[in-house]
């Protein structure tokens, strides 16, 4: 197996999959969604999201993919990291507008902070839909590795708007306490957090889902998200699993190869289908 890049190098790495075009998109940066409270430090108290979109379509109202970046990541800027750039030029040069943006998950005691910036960041790209020419109607959230948490609340409110929903590999179920747990996370949080939880007894009214499985993952990554998949199915929700065997966690910019690239190609596809109807 090659070896993994430091953290400093992995924020550098774009994904390894690319269409024409993506040049030639557009990006509004730093726009601030909110403003934090005084319990973080000075840099943090705006935070900010950029808006990709294709080029020329000022005037046109285009679906949307909300990035959900992971964590914890202690002062650290997700959307200006090479995956979440990259990912923005890639949808915008599919046809969609695309949010990245921080959010303060910057260890277990800010999971609560967190979820509510990524609220945050929902109901502004909502409220301003308008002025970045986004379809406040046609919106779908795409999470990554510790992001996965915070799909809960669509999972448990089932918002019209939210027609999809993408997890790589993601943290799906939090109610198992991992050794060297934070006493910061309560049994009542994990279980609020955990996707898992709210599928209800058939999951009606859930927007379908995409999930992307990093085979080499620990399993205490993979364990979470193989039992929410069990569960989903035995709820008969429209699900669709690619799992990549050799796939690393991260492996949409580490594993330069064949079955990342239709991973990332087929993610596309998905949204197309459920933001484009």
């Amino acid at each position: 197996m090659p070896q993994s890049p430091s953290f400093e190098e992995m924020t550098r790495l774009p994904i390894v999959y690319s269409i024409p075009g993506m040049d030639r998109t557009s990006v509004r940066r730093d726009v601030v969604y909110k403003t934090a409270g005084g319990t973080r430090t000075h840099d943090q108290t705006s935070l900010l999201m950029d808006v990709y979109s294709p080029g020329g379509s000022e005037k046109t109202r285009l679906p949307a993919v909300v990035l959900i970046h992971g964590g914890p990541v202690p002062n650290a800027r997700p959307k200006d990291w090479g995956v979440f750039m990259s990912y923005g030029r890639l949808l915008a040069a599919s046809g969609f507008a695309a949010v990245t943006f921080n959010h303060g998950f910057s260890g277990p005691e800010r999971l609560l902070d967190a979820a509510a910036d990524v609220d945050g960041a929902i109901a502004h790209v909502r409220a301003n839909a308008d002025g970045l020419g986004i379809d406040p109607d046609r919106i779908a959230l795409w999470a990554f590795s510790g992001g996965g948490p915070f799909l809960s609340a669509a999972m448990r409110d089932r918002p019209p708007f939210v027609r999809a929903l993408v997890a790589f590999y993601a943290i799906l179920d939090l109610r198992a306490k991992p050794p060297g747990a934070s006493a910061a996370v309560t049994d009542e949080m994990r279980r609020d957090f955990s996707p898992l939880v709210h599928l209800g007894a058939e999951g009606t009214g859930i927007a379908p889902i995409f999930i992307a499985r990093a085979g080499l993952d620990h399993p205490l990554l993979n364990g979470p998200l193989d039992r929410f998949v069990q569960e989903a199915l035995a709820r008969n929700l429209t699900l669709e699993v690619m799992n990549h065997a050799t796939g690393r966690h991260g492996f949409d910019i580490l594993d330069d190869d064949a079955r990342s690239r239709e991973i990332i190609a087929r993610t596309l596809d998905f949204l197309k289908a459920r933001l484009q109807e």
